[in-house]
């Protein structure tokens, strides 16, 4: 069960440290405490078994208790993306229709007009509720008149969480995990190198499969985790020494700004001794510049939200080590195996990979064949069991580890009235390993200023990390014979440019 460690702990080592927010340490008495008044609150306001319950917090003590005190009662928790705006947090509710919506006072804004057919106003709680009309407070969850209550363990195979992700159809697919592929996934985990005597920095999102993953297997490890509401470089650094944290898991683009601001500004950070990046491809340059002034290797890993996490690599490089958990196949298009050397698209095989795709309650779409999933991702085997990263069959940007679909973004551009054709795509960035730039053609009749309303427009509609850095007008959109954009040519265009 994901909850035994937490509950083991909590009565042999009460007072040891789960977790440490805002330099408040949270113990693991506290946390099973709360765990169980929610879990007693949900049961009361009829949450039950298979519900969903969507979760839109940043990194704070309560987004924790609210997921274990899911998977005590079996509900199934579904994290929102805190950066989504309101048009797309509707759209992934209106899929979801949870039970029930926990969030948080500063994100909560932007579900506030979400009409309540979608998401019931009697149903809408709030930590640190303030102004929030139409929301009630967290707090008013919790229950003590029931905390001698005893819950039915879920099953292995009843669902755990919906982590959604980016697709290629423009739509946000709903990975499902159970309550065994999630514990599998947390105990794979365990090849990153954490251990008990390790203080964990957790600054990417919780909704992120790789936060979350690493967490759970901290809390069963019985290693402190340094949690961070949002990533920020200097206030990383500054708890590093104060906290005496020791390993870490992040995106390139995160140790890409702690190289900056420590070489600006240095701070103590001699109780490193394992940083793990994941997310996108690490470049050469950041890896050996990490290592020159933070004094360790940074050792980067492949993973999917599908899938589960391999091994780190050992060597500098995009390559991973496929864990003895896991089984990986290399084939060509025809689904034939490639010999060891050559590239080909990796299937993964194990008791950490999805059951499928989550469609509505009682349908799962199942990718997988034979119980290989295909991850999309081309690479190649080397020696042993290393695995070297070549590229993305399909057309995804990954900028600062979060993936966005070219489609989702087009169609959001399309959405206003001065743009008549649109095309995304990726364009190579330093830092962030790739940022959004879009093609546009211009509707006859838009005005002098039609850039400025698009760009208003986009900031308005989607994420920040989505909105095109760079939109380029153009007299006709590039298409092949089929019709379809050619992504890599346009990007071949704009840098040549």
């Amino acid at each position: 069960m994901l909850t035994d460690g937490l509950y083991s702990r909590a009565k042999t080592c009460p007072e040891s440290v789960a977790f440490i927010s805002r330099n408040n340490h949270y113990s693991y008495d506290w946390f099973a405490l709360k765990v169980n008044r929610l879990a007693v609150g949900l049961r009361a306001h009829g949450i039950c078994a298979g519900d969903r319950v969507a979760l839109h917090m940043t990194n704070i003590p309560e987004l924790l208790v609210s997921y274990y005190a899911c998977f005590r009662i079996g509900a199934i928790a579904a994290p929102l993306n805190i950066r989504c705006k309101t048009a797309e947090l509707r759209s992934l509710l209106e899929r979801l229709r949870p039970a029930i919506y926990l969030g948080e006072a500063q994100l909560y804004p932007q579900v506030a007009t979400v009409e309540s057919e979608i998401l019931a106003e009697g149903a809408r709680f709030v930590v640190g509720i303030g102004e929030n009309a139409g929301a009630q407070d967290w707090d008013r969850l919790l229950d003590d008149t029931g905390l001698g209550m005893d819950f039915n363990h879920p099953d292995a195979g009843e669902l755990a969480v919906l982590l959604a992700t980016s697709g290629t159809t423009g739509e946000p697919k709903f990975v499902v995990h159970t309550h065994a592929t999630l514990s599998a996934f947390s105990k794979i985990t365990g090849h990153l190198g954490v251990d008990r005597e390790d203080v964990a920095i957790i600054a990417m999102p919780l909704v992120h499969i790789a936060a979350l993953v690493s967490s759970i297997f901290c809390i069963e490890s019985g290693a402190p985790i340094a949690l961070f509401e949002r990533f920020d470089a200097d206030t990383v650094l500054a708890a590093i020494s104060v906290h005496r944290c020791s390993w870490m898991i992040g995106t390139p683009a995160m140790f890409a700004q702690m190289l900056i601001r420590q070489r600006a500004d240095s701070r103590d950070v001699s109780t490193l001794r394992s940083c793990r990046s994941v997310g996108d491809v690490c470049s050469l340059e950041i890896q050996r510049a990490f290592s020159e002034v933070f004094g360790l290797p940074l050792r980067t890993f492949w993973g999917s939200t599908e899938t589960g996490a391999f091994a780190y690599g050992l060597e500098l490089g995009p390559v991973s080590r496929i864990p003895p958990e896991l089984e990986v196949r290399v084939v060509d298009d025809c689904g034939m195996t490639v010999p060891d050397g050559e590239v080909g698209e990796m299937l993964v095989l194990g008791p950490s990979v999805t059951p499928g795709y989550w469609i509505e309650p009682g349908r799962i779409q199942d990718p997988k064949s034979d119980g290989w999933f295909p991850t999309g991702d081309l690479v190649r085997k080397g020696d042993g069991d290393d695995v070297w990263f070549v590229g993305r069959k399909k057309d995804l940007i990954v900028r600062a580890g979060s993936n966005i679909s070219p489609v989702e973004v087009e169609q959001v551009l399309l959405g206003h009235p001065a743009i008549r054709d649109a095309a995304v795509f990726g364009i190579p960035d330093e830092i962030e390993g790739q940022k959004v730039a879009a093609l546009i053609h211009l509707a006859s009749d838009a005005r002098e200023n039609a850039i400025d309303d698009i760009e208003e427009y986009a900031r308005r509609s989607l994420a920040d990390y989505k909105i095109p850095e760079s939109i380029h007008i153009v007299h006709e959109i590039p298409r092949n014979a089929l019709g379809k954009v050619d992504r890599k040519a346009l990007q071949t265009l704009v840098l040549s440019s």
